[in-house]
């Protein structure tokens, strides 16, 4: 079932300030041009005007049927706008991503595009220190070594709690995320590496290897450490998407022995 309430109960602040836009504008304009855009609870339109200007095919989806109902009048066939709610829209299609995330549902929204098929560009407008932790900055998350095989994270800038209205608590940052072409890992084995760093970073130990070794067998765990130069005093969050598909090709290569 669609939600009817308003955005700014979802944790949405609309953005107002001119400058934050043309960044997100100069980020979109330097991917590749075959692609459609699908902008993410398009709110007022400040986005949306500026990424119609581009001149590809827009999308743009808003929760609140008032505003979408102002957007499709405002922009008429320039962009085709969706009222629906942005945790239920098939994010499937052939379409690079901009959005100005709503605060209250920035993981699952996260999680729903991280495995979504078809994007290969994204920009999301995010609290600062998720855009922070997703893109690694100041050592790796387990939501992002879980993804690092298929999409590189990229921290494009922190944003104002001024730049909104209503002001947010926090300021926002720039989050933007490639789809990698071709993947560290096939596709057809990502739960099995998913599960893998899954039981690396909730396990327990005196390092990496040492938990890596409780997960993966410590003879698996020490040759891959001797490989990649891995100490024993690193902790998950220390590895890199190298690191992390290395160990993934370890064991596998040990357990199809």
């Amino acid at each position: 079932m669609t939600r009817t309430h308003g955005r700014h109960e979802l944790g949405q602040n609309f953005l107002v300030d001119p400058t934050v836009v043309d960044t997100i504008l100069a980020t979109v304009a330097v991917w590749p041009d075959d692609a459609p855009l699908l902008e993410l609870g398009a709110g007022d339109g400040a986005l949306t005007n500026a990424l119609a200007a581009l001149g590809r095919p827009l999308t743009a989806v808003e929760l609140d049927g008032r505003r979408a109902l102002r957007l499709q009048a405002r922009f008429g066939d320039r962009v085709e706008v969706v009222h629906g709610d942005l945790l239920e829209i098939d994010l499937g299609i052939a379409a690079d991503l901009v959005s100005n995330v709503p605060f209250g549902i920035t993981t699952p929204l996260l999680r729903r595009a991280l495995a979504a098929p078809a994007w290969r560009h994204a920009v999301l407008l995010v609290q600062w220190e998720v855009a922070r932790k997703r893109a690694g900055v100041g050592g790796t998350t387990m939501l992002t070594a879980q993804w690092w095989p298929w999409f590189e994270f990229a921290l494009a800038g922190r944003v104002s709690a001024e730049s909104f209205r209503p002001r947010p608590s926090v300021d926002g940052g720039l989050l933007q995320i490639t789809r990698r072409v071709p993947a560290l890992i096939p596709e057809q084995e990502r739960a099995e590496y998913q599960r893998l760093v899954g039981g690396v970073f909730a396990g327990r130990g005196r390092g990496v290897v040492d938990v890596a070794g409780r997960v993966v067998g410590r003879r698996v765990a020490a040759g891959w450490a001797a490989e990649r130069g891995i100490r024993t005093s690193m902790l998950p969050r220390d590895l890199g998407a190298d690191a992390w598909s290395a160990l993934h090709a370890t064991a596998r290569s040990i357990s199809n022995r």
